[in-house]
Order: structure tokens, then C-alpha cells, then sequence
């Protein structure tokens, strides 16, 4: 057979997947409303786009193949979060810049982050792997190709830098792969030119200052102002003595967190007799709470006084978190070296097998 018409023949299954993601895309709203597929609407049509932007650039059947290798890195993720009992969101994919999920509730230690963030990378490596395979069997230029990408994806996550699935492991493994990130990240971005990944240093080389320098230096006081409704008429009928709108005073108060770890502020104001409760945007620990405001505003139910309250606040760092048994620290450590190894060696077997040049 003239190698000419093998290649088309080859490339024939990925035209088809591609006409299929095309048809996705333009008729996604009619598909979506017959299928009801709810909660994947959005991961499905994050999907579509990037398909279709990244086909704008690459072929077809690249573009297809690399989101799905994105997609199975990100399901490494949710898979993990689950295995521990962490609810997640569905993947949503965001065109060049990758895929990402949101977790519902933080993990409580640096070990149960680093499980999270090695699920993206070992997923993402078996899928990689398996379209490796694929690529040689059918020898396959366009399967190589994406083996190739999909392994430099993940050895490029991890990288020990936040928030890469690598900043993320070295909590558990040591800290001081953050401090390798910030100058060999430097070193990898210049070399491959990308602004992307400058911006991501950026942002994690400002985190640590905030971190390790600013914080010891300066211990910053932040404030967030809450409010509340007091019912005035009960507190008239009872004889209390209503403050004006010029009223100001510093309330005591009390502070808690339920089990997800939010955190809850409660107000007391003795002489009318109200108690009440907020929500805290973060762990902090409270300075003070003082009365910045007071207007009455009627209601349905009746006359209140709204009451907002500024709450002066720093910020909690619990350096507990990154205690870690020292056997968990060697473990991960190890696995964190092995897998990019893998990979560094699973890309130079690509490019020496199937000549691969990106």
C-alpha cells in the first residue's frame, strides 16, 4: 500500500472524532435539553470548547486526544478526593490553559493534599502509557504525539510549585521543594518562553513571600464588616432604651468552627439583649468586634435595627498542617522522584521511538 493512502486511512477514525466533537459543539444545547444530563452539562460543554479552540490550531484528532488526556488527569483527582471522602467538583476545562476541579472542602492536613494532587499524575501516566502502546502497535504518528504531550503535561505538574500538582505533593514531602520551584520553575520558564507558566510562578513566588517574609515582619490585620437584624418592637414593648444612629461601641464575642471548618463569629450585646452569629470568609483569629453602623429599616415582620458590625481579624496559620509522620514524608518522596523519572524517561522513549518532534 502507497504510504500516502496508509496515512489517510490512519487518519480516517480521528476525522470521524472529530466530526463528532464538531457536532457536539454546534448541537450541544438540543442534546443537552433531550439527555438532561445536569450536573456534566458544564464539563461537557467546557469540553466541546476547548476541543474546538484547540482545533483551530492543531488537527482535529490532536485537539480531541489531548483533551481527553486532560481529562484523565483531572479524573485522578476526583478519583483520590473520593477514595478519602472529600467531595469535588466535575472537571472543567478551560482552553489553554487546561482543566482544573474545585474541592467543596479542604483537606485537613498536608498528607490528604498530597493524595489529592499524586491521583492527576499517576491517572494521567497510565493514560499516557496506554496511548503509547497504542501508538506503537498501530504505529501511529498522531498516537505518539499525544503520548509524548501527555507525559510532558504531567512531569510539567509536577513541578513543586503552587498551585501545580507538585507544590501541592511537596507539602507532604518538604517544604524546601518549594524553594527548588522558585529557582528551577525560573529556569524551565525561560527556556520554554511560556507566559502562562511565568504568571504561575509569579503568583507562587508572591505566596511565599507573603508567607515566610511578610508574615514574620508584619502581622497584618484585616477586617470584614458583618450584619445584623435586631428586632426592635419585643425590645420597646420591654422597656429597653434604643440606641440613635450615631451609637458606637465595641461588642463582646465568640468564636467557633463545625466540622467542614468554617468558621462562625458570635455577637453579644448585653444591654438589648441580642445575640447573634456570621460567617468568617477564613481560619482567622479575632482582635475585636466594634458597631460601625446603625439604621432602622422596616420589614414585613416589623421594625428591626440593622446593625453592621467591623470585625478586625489575622490571619490563623496552622503550622500543624504540614505535620506529616516522617515514614508518609519518605513514601511520597520517593513516589514523587520515581514518577518523574518515569516520565522524563517515558518522553526520551517516545521521541527515540517515534520520532517525535513538538
Amino acid at each position: 500500500m502507497p504510504q500516502n493512502e496508509q496515512k489517510k486511512n490512519s487518519s480516517t477514525p480521528w476525522k470521524w472524532l472529530g466530526g463528532g466533537a464538531a457536532m457536539l459543539l454546534f448541537k450541544g444545547k438540543a442534546i443537552l435539553s433531550v439527555l438532561k444530563i445536569g450536573k456534566i452539562a458544564g464539563p461537557l460543554i467546557s469540553m466541546m470548547i476547548s476541543i474546538w479552540a484547540y482545533a483551530l490550531i492543531y488537527p482535529w484528532g490532536f485537539a480531541v486526544g489531548f483533551v481527553l488526556l486532560l481529562l484523565v488527569h483531572e479524573l485522578g483527582h476526583v478519583i483520590a478526593a473520593k477514595r478519602i471522602g472529600l467531595p469535588v467538583s466535575a472537571p472543567l476545562f478551560i482552553p489553554f490553559l487546561g482543566a482544573l476541579i474545585t474541592m467543596k472542602k479542604q483537606p485537613l492536613n498536608a498528607q490528604t493534599e498530597a493524595y489529592i494532587a499524586f491521583g492527576g499524575p499517576i491517572l494521567g501516566t497510565i493514560g499516557a502509557t496506554a496511548v503509547f502502546g497504542a501508538a506503537y502497535y498501530m504505529d501511529s504518528p498522531l498516537l505518539y504525539s499525544l503520548a509524548y504531550i501527555g507525559f510532558l503535561l504531567n512531569l510539567i505538574n509536577l513541578l513543586p510549585i503552587h498551585p501545580l500538582d507538585g507544590g501541592r505533593i511537596a507539602t507532604a514531602v518538604t517544604r524546601w521543594l518549594w524553594l527548588v520551584g522558585l529557582v528551577g520553575g525560573l529556569a524551565i520558564i525561560i527556556y520554554m518562553r511560556s507566559i502562562l507558566f511565568f504568571i504561575i510562578w509569579a503568583l507562587f513566588a508572591y505566596d511565599l513571600y507573603n508567607k515566610y517574609v511578610k508574615r514574620r515582619t508584619n502581622n497584618r490585620l484585616y477586617s470584614v464588616t458583618k450584619g445584623f437584624l435586631i428586632p426592635v418592637e419585643p425590645l420597646s414593648d420591654a422597656g429597653y432604651m434604643i440606641p440613635g444612629p450615631e451609637h458606637r461601641r465595641d461588642l463582646p464575642f465568640t468564636t467557633y468552627s463545625d466540622l467542614e471548618r468554617q468558621q462562625y463569629v458570635g455577637v453579644r450585646w448585653d444591654q438589648l439583649n441580642y445575640i447573634g452569629r456570621a460567617t468568617l470568609p477564613q481560619q482567622c483569629i479575632i482582635e475585636k468586634v466594634r458597631i460601625s453602623q446603625l439604621e432602622p429599616v422596616t420589614l414585613e415582620d416589623g421594625l428591626h435595627l440593622k446593625m453592621n458590625c467591623d470585625i478586625s481579624y489575622s490571619v490563623y496559620e496552622n503550622d500543624k498542617y504540614y505535620d506529616v509522620p516522617a515514614s508518609s514524608r519518605w513514601k511520597y518522596g520517593i513516589a514523587y522522584f520515581v514518577l518523574a523519572g518515569f516520565l522524563a524517561g517515558m518522553m526520551y522513549l517516545v521521541h527515540a521511538v517515534g520520532n517525535v518532534n513538538l
